[in-house]
């Protein structure tokens, strides 16, 4: 492996040692949803490796296929990538997004049906600064790329403050109309009881009448 390679690898590891993982089996694939505002880079990384730490595998042909699905569950994105690599991709669509993942373990049939650990860090927006400014003598271009991380961090944060707020509107307007609902069901079922209690007092009214009890 080259130098740089085993610095995306050490890079990996350091992106991340703080992630969630689950394990997966040959040919086997498991989603997760994340809620991600319209218009949002989400970038993921990702590392797979045995479950067992003490196997070593060294397989050219060990990967993962990564599918995206917008909330119509429409394929966003569909690629195949390596044992550790990062993938990209822009929701067009707030709302739920399912990002799936499977092995293509059909050629390394020596762990056919040996688990394997996937770890996954997905972040939405800009996250890093550009790693060439940390190297520039430049003390201009480094405050330029601050200003544009922080800035990038404040887009962000108000796309997820307007994302939320259309949550919450949706959500107020659907507790609404069900309140709605409720009251005019209230008060259905009481015009049907007092209907119901006025006609059996005129029948029995009637029928004292008739047998001249009254």
């Amino acid at each position: 492996m080259g130098l740089r390679g085993t610095g995306f690898l050490l890079q990996s590891y350091l992106v991340l040692a703080a992630a969630m993982y689950f394990d997966l089996g040959e040919k086997e694939e498991k989603c997760i949803i994340e809620e991600i505002p319209e218009d949002m880079l989400v970038t993921g990384y990702f590392l797979l490796e045995p479950w067992d730490s003490k196997t070593f595998i060294h397989s050219p042909h060990l990967g993962v296929t990564v599918t995206v699905r917008d909330p119509n569950y429409e394929v966003l994105m569909s690629k195949r990538y390596g044992k550790f690599s990062k993938f990209t991709f822009t929701a067009h669509t707030a709302g739920q997004h399912y990002l799936c993942f499977q092995t293509n373990s059909t050629r390394f049939s020596v762990f056919a049906g040996e688990k394997l650990k996937l770890h996954l860090d997905v972040q939405m927006g800009e996250h890093s600064i550009d790693p060439k400014a940390d190297r520039t003598k430049d003390d201009m271009e480094t405050l330029e790329n601050s200003l544009r991380h922080l800035t990038d961090q404040m887009m962000y944060i108000m796309r997820q403050q307007e994302y939320q707020r259309e949550k919450e509107e949706t959500f107020r307007q659907i507790s609404e109309d069900t309140n709605s609902k409720v009251l005019w069901w209230a008060v259905v079922q009481t015009s049907i009881l007092l209907s119901v209690g006025f006609w059996q007092m005129k029948r029995l009214k009637d029928f004292f009448i008739a047998k001249k009890l009254v």
